[in-house]
């Protein structure tokens, strides 16, 4: 399995990358959102990669970081869900907008991808809340939403820590990283900085 390649980039486009490794071009296909965080074609580029196997081909599939990749992985475990599908939405929502949109019901927002559906859009959201929602760490006093005397801002970490449960961190890296931020920023921020401490870590 190929987890990552790095080498001189000698194609990009909205949809594909190769990245030259040893004297071999691996072909990727990428989101827009990693084709625009890509150098032009003949700089250093590194992508990690997913490889997917089929009976009549093998696609590799490459992100500008792990969130996105692991949200893409996530994606595609989704019943119906394909390979171009996850990067269609992962074109058009970063990692943390379709974990927040899992986590908060919000299926809407998924819909902005080419090829989603409102009905596909209900079940990827219903699957992946169901999925991960459960992990969030509720009957913390810190991240907890309930409760009298709990501020409000703790739904927003309670919210965060669920989002990056969906991106597939366990229930207590993603506490951890949250608890180290300020409850009161907006979730969305919330997920992002997390996301960074989390990618440091691994």
């Amino acid at each position: 399995m190929l987890y990552s390649v790095r080498g001189k980039l000698l194609h990009r486009d909205a949809r594909t990358a190769v990245v030259e490794c040893g004297g071999v071009g691996f072909l990727c296909q990428i989101t827009a959102t990693t084709a625009r965080a890509l150098p032009a074609p003949g700089g250093e580029a590194t992508l990690y990669t997913m490889m997917n196997v089929r009976e009549d081909a093998i696609e590799l599939f490459g992100f500008a970081d792990r969130a996105e990749m692991a949200c893409f992985q996530q994606l595609i475990g989704v019943n119906g869900v394909g390979p171009k599908a996850g990067l269609a939405i992962l074109s058009e929502l970063s990692p943390e907008r379709v974990a927040l949109a899992a986590a908060s019901g919000d299926y809407k927002a998924l819909t902005r991808a080419q090829g989603v559906g409102p009905k596909l859009a209900q079940r990827i959201v219903l699957e992946l809340k169901d999925k991960f929602g459960a992990l969030a760490p509720s009957g913390d006093a810190e991240f907890s939403a309930g409760g009298a005397g709990v501020p409000s801002a703790a739904g927003s970490a309670a919210e965060a820590v669920s989002a990056l449960a969906v991106l597939g961190f366990s229930a207590s890296e993603a506490a951890m990283a949250v608890g180290k931020l300020d409850p009161a920023l907006p979730v969305e921020t919330l997920v992002r900085e997390a996301l960074k401490q989390l990618a440091q870590r691994g």
